[in-house]
């Protein structure tokens, strides 16, 4: 936001300088980035001076020139070749100096510098008025004044506006301080902190009234929830034309240009008061004004001839025949002012703030009006704007008020009502502040004061301070305006020491990160915002749980994610596409649900990986990543975090084209598995992908922070084989799960070493060699027992799975 210094002090009468204000700007809030000269002229005529034309003559060497002498006011007359037409001896005119630079009509910049034209010494250049940069002119030089002294800065004779613009970087809760009348309101609270009494002075509209009434147009509001307050005002008799100087120089100064007087003034009201204005052709409006929905998909043109299909939630002013302006948003093509326009009615309202964010999103319009409107402009100033910009148009464009100011303003918007409490204060700074001091602060910035107690306060707060509405907000205010930079700290250091248990979240993902870095993962933060679509990407997944964003920036970004995985897809496609293509890859994330009791977070911990498990070097070569490499990567996790009595149980999830599933009691701890292909196919990815998706919530539950040991036994462990011959349909599964089932207390780990299908099996059948671990950790294990435990191994195969051996 751009504030004009030179407007600021049509607001507070100071003379500090820009250094200083911009200094106690930025302690209030208001964060000056950066301060600006701005110059009515470029280059502010700096070296150009009044001359007095004394001698011109024809130059010997060339017909269009001629050579004069010219009195600048110093002890020597110069002389200056000059080509015009038109100078002549006894002229004043504008002379550029040597050394002055001087700016083409492309802004580009060139000195004047002692020469010779046509072998005739030239001391500086007589000046055309486009030259200067004082308008178009070019049929020859300018003659001034013959009352103006030689010598004379012609900043002096033309009345250059020098100014400075503050470039405020203001944080989008501010919506109270969008105009110099804004800033200037913090300004008078931070100067009178500062022991400097100003005033502030307001344009006054004490001249307004009614000319004539020839000229009514109704207003019908069918929306007030979504217009609370409107209100507009015929003017006839104007005539449009370029605006004055000074406007043009205000405007020109916040980086505005200029188009004509009447948008020139509905510009200037915006950004001196805050009030967003808009000016229809009368002649163009049928019958009354009416602001209300249109059905959606009705068709409108903008001023920027764009042709726009409207929302049904689109607040529209219309008139009896159709659309006029997209309130608060952008304005007609239709009915917007032109160069022939003798009549307007001037609108002056109050939107509320979520319908016009809407349909400035919805529509991608971001216009200094809707900027205002959706961050909550003062409801109690629509009126007043209306008459400052209406007697602002009579004074440059002429003509005359011709209908009463008509007002729908069916319910009131309230200021907010706040006790604040002294002890809070105090607690919240760290420090006491005079209760008399609070409640001048209080009363420089609009805040009144109902009631004083010994507890504390009770305040009503203006309705334009929509970000002041809690006792918290109210000590802010407090706090910026005293000075942050006078809050004492205290000399003495003191340290807090927290007992955190070892299973706080924070503490378990750190570890597991730590884990999963060292084994070449690296760790991804996706957006939790995402595309509708994707939930069609599994039968799991729903549209109708997606959590909606109701003002979303795009369709790509318009819900919450249900699953981590597509976010991951999308950034292994980025780094494939990339030549990126061997990647280790995990998150810590949340998914989010909508269900008819509510809503749902669920945190997880995903992990992905494809490619090749290595770089190809000349001691190994290319191996690709599987779901072995997987697995042993999340039963690494799981080992790590402690957990024991898991279960594989079948994956319920329906992106793997091949999956497994870990549970824990009758919970599942993880899915993994090979993504479909058909899933990668909408992502562009050609490579194997393999993902795994922790139940990071349920890992919380089951950990303690208890360390678990168990002494190295004293007694060896024994190894024995078996060969089996199965059906091709048995697991290696079922086999470990009858295995442990049978010997419940020695057998302590069951292997798969090797696994033959081909020639010389019967059809249908498979072997699996299987090493089977016996340990007792009371004894030694004598031949008998271990005869024995195999046997009833080899029994229970036999009987429950049909194996023999082989």
């Amino acid at each position: 936001m751009k504030i004009s210094y030179n407007w600021l002090k049509q607001f507070i009468k100071i003379d500090w300088k820009s250094e200083e204000t911009s200094a106690l700007l930025t302690d209030l809030g208001l964060e000056v980035e950066v301060v600006e000269k701005y110059q009515s002229i470029k280059g502010g005529l700096e070296g150009i001076v009044v001359g007095h034309v004394l001698t011109c003559v024809q130059h010997p060497d060339a017909d269009r020139l001629k050579v004069t002498t010219v009195d600048l006011g110093l002890e020597h007359p110069v002389q200056i070749v000059c080509g015009a037409a038109n100078v002549a001896a006894g002229q004043k005119v504008p002379v550029a100096t040597i050394g002055t630079v001087l700016y083409d009509k492309n802004g580009e910049s060139f000195t004047i510098k002692k020469g010779k034209i046509r072998g005739q010494e030239s001391h500086g250049m007589i000046c055309a008025e486009d030259e200067l940069g004082l308008g178009t002119g070019h049929d020859g030089i300018m003659v001034l004044d013959e009352a103006l002294k030689p010598g004379t800065p012609a900043a002096e004779v033309f009345n250059i506006e020098n100014d400075e613009v503050f470039e405020i970087g203001l944080t989008p809760n501010r919506a109270d301080a969008m105009s110099h009348l804004g800033t200037a309101r913090d300004l008078r609270a931070g100067l009178l902190q500062s022991g400097v009494n100003v005033e502030l002075i307001t344009p006054s509209v004490s001249n307004f009234r009614v000319d004539m009434r020839t000229l009514k147009i109704d207003v019908n509001v069918e929306e007030p929830s979504l217009a609370p307050r409107y209100c507009g005002v015929t003017i006839s008799g104007i005539t449009i034309n370029e605006s004055p100087s000074w406007l043009q120089n205000r405007l020109k100064a916040i980086g505005i240009t200029p188009k004509n007087n009447i948008v020139d003034v509905t510009n200037y009201v915006l950004h001196e008061l805050g009030q967003p204005l808009h000016a229809f052709d009368a002649s163009k409006i049928n019958g009354k004004i009416i602001v209300k929905t249109l059905p959606a998909g009705t068709k409108f043109i903008t001023l920027d001839d764009v042709e726009r299909t409207l929302h049904q939630e689109d607040l529209m002013i219309c008139d009896e025949k159709g659309p006029l302006c997209i309130a608060g948003v952008f304005g007609g093509k239709k009915s917007g002012v032109t160069d022939t326009t003798t009549s307007i009615f001037l609108e002056s309202a109050y939107f509320n703030p979520v319908s016009v964010r809407k349909s400035a999103k919805r529509h991608q319009l971001n216009t200094d009006a809707s900027f205002r409107f959706e961050r909550g402009i003062d409801p109690s100033i629509t009126a007043y704007a209306l008459k400052r910009a209406a007697l602002l148009i009579k004074e440059i464009a002429g003509g005359e008020i011709t209908s009463d100011i008509v007002e729908i303003y069916q319910k009131k918007i309230e200021d907010f009502s706040v006790f604040l409490n002294f002890s809070h204060v105090s607690k919240i700074i760290g420090q006491e502040i005079p209760k008399d001091t609070i409640k001048k602060i209080l009363v420089s910035l609009d805040i009144k004061v109902n009631s004083v107690s010994e507890a504390g306060l009770g305040l009503t707060i203006p309705a334009y301070r929509v970000d002041v509405q809690r006792e918290i907000d109210v000590i802010e205010e407090i706090l910026r305006v005293y000075g942050y930079n006078n809050i004492n700290f205290s000399k003495k250091f003191n340290a807090t020491v927290a007992n955190s248990p070892r299973t706080e979240d924070y503490k378990v993902q750190n570890s597991i990160a730590a884990q999963l870095n060292s084994q070449g993962f690296h760790e991804m933060m996706a957006n939790s915002l995402t595309t509708a679509a994707y939930a069609n990407l599994s039968t799991l997944l729903k549209e109708e749980h997606n959590v909606t964003i109701l003002n979303p920036l795009s369709n790509d970004l318009s819900v919450m994610r249900q699953s981590l995985l597509f976010s991951g897809l999308e950034a292994i496609s980025y780094n494939v596409n990339r030549k990126n293509s061997d990647l280790k890859l995990f998150e810590f994330g949340k998914s989010y649900h909508k269900f008819l009791n509510g809503y749902e977070e669920h945190k997880h911990l995903t992990l992905f990986i494809t490619g090749n498990r290595n770089k190809e070097t000349w001691t190994n070569g290319l191996q690709s990543t599987d779901f072995f490499l997987l697995k042993g990567y999340v039963k690494g996790v799981i080992s790590r975090l402690g957990i024991d009595k898991i279960l594989n149980i079948p994956t319920q999830s329906d992106v793997f084209s091949e999956g497994a599933a870990i549970g824990y009691g009758h919970d599942t701890l993880v899915e993994m598995g090979v993504v479909k292909k058909s899933i990668l196919k909408h992502f562009g990815i050609k490579q194997e992908v393999f993902y795994a998706d922790f139940n990071w919530d349920l890992i919380l539950k089951i950990i303690t922070g208890k360390i678990k040991y168990t002494e190295i036994p004293k007694y060896p462990e024994v190894r024995r084989d078996l060969a089996l011959l199965i059906d091709k349909n048995v697991t290696y599964d079922s086999i470990y799960n009858l295995a442990k089932q049978t010997e419940k207390s020695l057998l302590k780990d069951v292997n798969l070493f090797d696994v033959y299908e081909g020639k010389n099996l019967p059809e249908g059948k498979k072997s699996y060699a299987l090493s089977f671990t016996i340990q007792d950790n009371t004894k030694t294990l004598t031949d008998a027992q271990i005869d024995k435990i195999m046997s009833k191994l080899q029994q229970n195969f036999e009987t429950e799975l049909g194996a023999t051996l082989r």
